[in-house]
């Protein structure tokens, strides 16, 4: 009987390739993208096409990686398959993308082939895995393929391998191809794109930052899964690390796909990737605030109902971030990257928390802020405040912050009165108004923001949250 093999296949280099030179125009970054989730679902169903292999022993694809489980005899062809991959990937992608794999008998427990097997990632890091210098040297760099073929395959029904392009992933012309969507075999992928108003192309993220309320700003919504990888080493066997690796993977497709194409997302919001435990999307900041929060209700629920089972919190809680623009112009891949390193201050403060508007919160103080928001959009839509009030409260809270401890508190005097009466100054009505109604809701409303019992002002990051997300929502 045949010695079974596993063979596990990961890109190195991403943010590299993401950020190289030519792809600071948000089309040349949205097809790398694209073409990234593609390559990692493509290629190990290619390799297993051409060893005449079946599809079921693929275990595992897609985040940039994938595993699959070989017969012994198929070693050698699976390895120059890889290779002649690798060295193309190298070369569109101006040698900064890199795919390493690495090969271990199915042998022992699973805990102890699978840190074979990440042993001998770790060590493939380090090493360029028979690319020779002058095959460079011979070949021209063309335009990276990912960077032209965005549109297409945006538009694609399907995506496809062929021996002439084995590092791309090609529309047309390909020798092995599958299902994009409409299909049960479909790639396992969110594809979501929001259109213009003439559904003739997608829409740019300004385009998009447009169509929020409030004020015209986009942004980008970046999601990760807390301590997965923790997880997934407590798998006990191979088939629930499979099992582990598909069932988050299914989650994030899925699920993005279906809640951007529902009403309130579907104009507002285009899916960048989704990853087996992480997920960025783009466009009107509003969309996304209420994005992540749906989402984050539909990770809940996944967690109870299929992970009850396994011990500890490893895995079961989603942290997420968003960054803004700071003009409707900027680049995405610099926005991308302000989420990317707000969701790691957000992951090394806590777990299941956002970054939001500037403070990090736990998912129980999110409808804290939400209820706030809604308040203090009523003192300008209901109650005749002027927008700009808003505004103003954000520069008192910044300045109180800066200003501001118990111990200063106590030697200069300042006490919270003194700011509940400039609060009350710039919540002022600017017409005539059922006074005592007014006068009750604006003290409900100071007292949430800063709480009732305390010696010196401090604001509560819900209240923090709460200001800029409704000085958002009122400002055109």
């Amino acid at each position: 009987m045949s010695i079974q093999i596993f063979l596990q296949g990961k890109l190195l280099g991403v943010a590299d390739f993401l950020r190289a030179p030519g792809a600071d125009a948000d089309d040349a970054f949205l097809g790398r993208a694209q073409y990234l989730s593609l390559l990692s679902e493509t290629l190990p169903r290619a390799l297993l096409a051409e060893l005449g292999l079946a599809q079921i022993l693929l275990g595992s694809s897609g985040g940039g990686q994938f595993l699959v489980v070989l017969p012994e005899e198929s070693r050698e062809a699976a390895e120059a398959f890889l290779q002649s991959a690798a060295n193309e990937i190298l070369r569109i992608s101006s040698q900064t993308l890199h795919l390493v794999w690495a090969v271990t008998e199915n042998l022992g427990d699973w805990s102890d082939v699978r840190k074979r097997l990440s042993d001998k990632v770790q060590r493939s890091r380090s090493i360029e895995r028979g690319v020779d210098a002058a095959f460079f040297a011979s070949v021209p760099t063309p335009e990276t393929p990912a960077d032209a073929a965005f549109k297409e395959l945006q538009a694609a029904n399907s995506a496809g391998w062929s021996p002439d392009s084995p590092g791309q992933v090609v529309t047309t012309g390909a020798k092995h191809s599958w299902a994009l969507s409409g299909s049960v075999d479909a790639l396992p992928m969110a594809r979501h794109t929001a259109p213009t108003d003439d559904v003739q192309r997608a829409a740019t993220p300004a385009e998009l930052g447009s169509r929020a309320t409030g004020q015209a700003t986009w942004g980008v919504l970046r999601g990760d899964v807390d301590n997965f990888g923790i997880r997934l080493r407590r798998a006990q066997s191979i088939e629930e690390h499979i099992r582990l690796s598909v069932m988050y993977k299914q989650f994030f497709a899925g699920e993005l796909e279906v809640q951007c194409s529902q009403p309130e997302f579907w104009r507002k919001v285009t899916v960048l990737y989704s990853g087996g435990d992480d997920f960025a999307v783009f466009g009107a900041w509003d969309s996304l605030i209420l994005l992540a929060a749906e989402l984050r209700r539909l990770f809940v629920r996944f967690a109870e109902g299929n992970l009850a089972e396994f011990p500890g919190a490893e895995g079961k809680t989603l942290t997420m971030a968003l960054a803004l623009a700071d003009s409707p112009d900027a680049h995405l891949a610099d926005v991308y990257e302000e989420a990317g390193r707000r969701l790691e201050l957000a992951k090394s403060e806590d777990k299941d928390c956002v970054w939001l508007l500037g403070r990090t919160l736990e998912w129980k103080q999110f409808g804290d802020a939400s209820s706030l928001k809604d308040s203090l959009t009523k003192m300008v839509t209901e109650w005749g405040c002027s927008p700009s009030a808003l505004r103003d409260l954000c520069s008192i809270y910044r300045e109180s912050q800066q200003r501001m401890s118990r111990r200063q508190a106590r030697k200069i005097g300042e006490r919270p009165w003194r700011y509940h009466r400039r609060i009350q100054r710039v919540l002022s009505p600017a017409a005539e108004t059922r006074e005592r109604e007014f006068q009750k809701a604006r003290a409900a409303l100071i007292a949430d923001l800063i709480g009732r019992s305390g010696g010196y002002l401090k604001l509560r990051p819900s209240g923090r949250v709460a200001l800029e997300w409704a000085r958002l929502s009122t400002e055109v």
